[in-house]
């Protein structure tokens, strides 16, 4: 068990900043998985309980039960682009339960919609990474103050991954550098 000098100090609210942050980026490309599989709407069910708990609902079933859902609607997905915008809202569900440890590990919760998002777009765009790093300059420009204080919080992102975890790492140095893009 976790010592409370491996604890990050974790405020509901700075959970609500993080989700919603979370729930933005993975909202902008919903309309990939919808194309893939539009008689699912299990991704947007998951965004939309992730930004009912960052305006204020509970953090409980609707948001873990949305999360697997998602996660079980990427693993259907026809297109590798509409699983990985699958994933980017089973992301925006989970942001919600960042664990308060500070280990690498939990800066996916952080910033996974945001890159799965990225990689979703790039897929699309047929592997251009170009669109990726555009997504990635646009989810750092969405960060409030309070999602890049509480990231900062956390170790940098660990290696591996993949594809999805090079844009996490990607997301998490534009995020911590002195001067985020305006």
């Amino acid at each position: 068990m976790a010592g409370d000098e491996d604890r990050i100090a974790l405020s509901t609210q700075d959970l609500r900043e993080l989700t919603a942050f979370a729930a933005a980026c993975a909202e902008v490309v919903l309309e990939v998985f919808e194309a893939d599989q539009p008689d699912d709407s299990r991704p947007r069910d998951a965004v939309g309980a992730a930004w009912e708990f960052a305006r204020g609902g509970g953090r409980g079933k609707s948001l873990r039960d949305t999360a697997w859902a998602a996660l079980r609607a990427a693993k259907a997905a026809d297109t590798a682009a509409a699983s990985e915008a699958a994933r980017a809202a089973m992301s925006a569900a989970g942001a919600a339960y960042l664990h308060p440890l500070a280990k690498a590990t939990q800066v996916k919760h952080i910033l996974g919609a945001g890159a799965h998002a990225a990689r979703a777009a790039e897929l699309v765009a047929g592997h251009d990474p170009a669109i990726a790093a555009d997504h990635v300059e646009r989810a750092v420009r969405r960060a409030t103050p309070v999602v890049v204080e509480v990231l900062k919080r956390f170790p940098a992102a660990p290696a591996g991954g993949g594809r999805v975890g090079e844009l996490i790492r990607m997301l998490d140095a534009g995020l911590r550098s002195p001067t985020p893009a305006e």
